[in-house]
């Protein structure tokens, strides 16, 4: 067992959008990553998503099953799981800290694959 320092592994972060694996466990990777600005809307066919913010906030944009937009901030300190299916775009107006834990087999982009995907992660 070792324990795990969130904002040294963080502060070793100098870019945005690019997840670091964190640790892993029964198949999930517990992530880190650094958001600003706005992501790409994608969604993920089999995997739910945790995002919990470290630093900073950031807006989940979502639409729902009637493809109406919706919104919500997650602030400091909270959480926020999408539910597999569901399209969804972070977005930040300033520097977030986010932890990510998700199954390993989840590509950041899911159904899509542009600038902001991250084939293979390293691990911090």
């Amino acid at each position: 067992m070792q324990k795990l320092n969130l904002q040294e592994k963080l502060a070793q972060i100098n870019d945005h959008w690019n997840p670091r694996i964190a640790g892993e466990l029964n198949g999930q990777y517990v992530k880190l990553v650094k958001f600003q600005g706005p992501f790409t809307w994608h969604h993920h066919a089999h995997e739910d998503e945790l995002f919990m913010v470290i630093k900073g906030r950031f807006r989940m944009d979502y639409r729902d099953d009637k493809n109406a937009n919706q919104q919500t901030w997650i602030e400091e300190g909270e959480m926020i799981i999408v539910p597999r299916g569901v399209e969804h775009c972070p977005v930040a107006e300033e520097e977030c800290h986010v932890l990510l834990f998700e199954p390993m087999s989840t590509l950041n982009t899911g159904n899509i694959r542009d600038g902001f995907t991250k084939e293979a992660l390293e691990t911090i």
